[in-house]
């Protein structure tokens, strides 16, 4: 049987990609393989079509960084702790993915870290948690700037990767009250050298940030603000832009947190999110945003009018954008697919799936798409993926039906976490 790199080599020989693909109107939808577990979700997908993303266990206290191929589901294993993740759109075309580790070492300073969010409750704080990069088959923990703890989201065909690593230094801004974060942490790109690591300049006044994706320009974007809880909400007072070692603002919707840029294209053309309103502080009320260098940060709105919150995840060449639109409380959340300047539910263009599509979380410059669904006959929370379909006319399922559908209590709390939220703590 042949090894998993030389499978990866593989893929990267035969890739030949067409632009067919793109402005077709209706997506062939199928579910991915797990490890066991009733969670799993494709959070990346590259040009040569390979889905990387998480999978549970049985049982669903622990869960690994997956990557699929050629229909079969590989773990990709950790780095000696119980948990590793592949949370970002990482972007790269060359067969190197980036994500999170646990290493199997307790937290000196019994952090809750940023990693925490994304990994089973049980287990999501047994150790300190390290970014990670996998090639060809390897996995190798990327070093912090001093501190314990680290997360690689990004990467592009040059070999950097981006992220945010610790610090040593005990900043004041951190709300150690409610999340337990007591360092500092910055934004940083590693490589393309193995041991390389630079940090990124902020903001003037802030104290931390996050690096969140990079072109290959070199561009990358991510946040810029004070320490607070390690994820989100004033920790991206800004959300930013670095190039040629300077760091620019991008602006936001008009709130004063939660500005989050997830995606950068090859243009330079950034998706994400960004709290809408100065009202509402530090409550999450965040809509998906288009920032281009010409148009600057553009609201894309919800899918549905009793929609609150609305995420952009991922961006193409040809500025398609992905996400989930969700009503309060994330009660019911549908992916979407923005292009053209108008947002689609991609439930109502899907066929020959009878699941719901929860989160679109990337699409590649095919116009391939993979998330989070929901399985119609177990329940399931799995790992999808979505082709356009070349050919025949648009399928429409009727969008009330659809939009009726209410998420498992499971996902909800599971976005929740991944966010440091409690129910109290969004927009009604």
């Amino acid at each position: 049987m042949r090894s998993l790199s030389c499978m990866v080599i593989a893929a990267l020989c035969l890739a030949a990609p067409s632009m067919a693909a793109w402005g077709q109107s209706h997506y062939s939808v199928s579910p991915l393989p797990t490890l066991g577990g009733t969670f799993s979700s494709g959070n990346s997908i590259d040009d040569l079509g390979l889905v990387s993303g998480v999978s549970n266990f049985p049982g669903d206290t622990y869960g690994h960084a997956a990557l699929w191929l050629n229909g079969s589901v590989h773990d990709l294993g950790t780095l000696g702790g119980l948990n590793s993740d592949i949370q970002w759109p990482v972007k790269s075309n060359t067969g190197v993915l980036a994500g999170i580790a646990q290493t199997g070492k307790p937290d000196p300073l019994g952090e809750s870290w940023s990693c925490s969010g994304f990994f089973p409750g049980a287990t999501a704080a047994s150790s300190t948690c390290l970014g990670f990069v996998w090639t060809w088959g390897h996995m190798r923990a990327l070093p912090t700037l001093g501190g314990n703890n680290g997360f690689a989201a990004g990467a592009n065909d040059l070999g950097q990767v981006t992220g945010w690593a610790e610090t040593a230094f005990h900043d004041p801004t951190c709300d150690t009250a409610n999340s337990g974060q007591v360092l500092q942490f910055r934004p940083v790109i590693w490589g393309p050298g193995p041991n390389q690591v630079r940090e990124l300049p902020l903001e003037v006044g802030d104290t931390s940030g996050a690096a969140t994706a990079i072109n290959d320009h070199g561009q990358a974007v991510g946040i810029s603000g004070i320490c607070d809880q390690a994820v989100g909400r004033y920790t991206a007072r800004h959300a930013v832009l670095w190039q040629r070692g300077a760091v620019i603002d991008l602006g936001n919707l008009g709130g004063v947190a939660w500005h989050t840029p997830m995606a950068i294209n090859l243009q330079g053309h950034v998706a994400g999110f960004s709290n809408v309103s100065a009202s509402d502080g530090g409550t999450l009320h965040e809509h998906a945003f288009l920032w281009t260098p010409g148009s600057g940060m553009q609201d894309l709105g919800t899918l549905y009018p009793d929609d609150v919150h609305s995420q952009a995840t991922g961006i193409n060449a040809r500025d398609q954008v992905v996400g989930l639109s969700c009503t309060a409380h994330f009660a019911s959340c549908h992916a979407f697919l923005w292009q053209n300047g108008a947002m689609t539910d991609l439930n109502t263009l899907m066929t020959g799936y009878d699941g719901l599509l929860a989160q679109a979380l990337d699409i590649n410059d095919e116009g391939v798409i993979t998330g989070l669904a929901v399985d119609a006959a177990s329940g399931k929370q799995v790992a999808f993926v979505a082709r356009p379909v070349n050919g025949g006319s648009s399928y429409h399922s009727s969008a009330r039906t659809i939009h009726d559908v209410a998420m498992p209590d499971a996902m909800r709390t599971q976005l929740l976490r991944r966010l440091k939220l409690d129910r109290a703590s969004l927009v009604p």
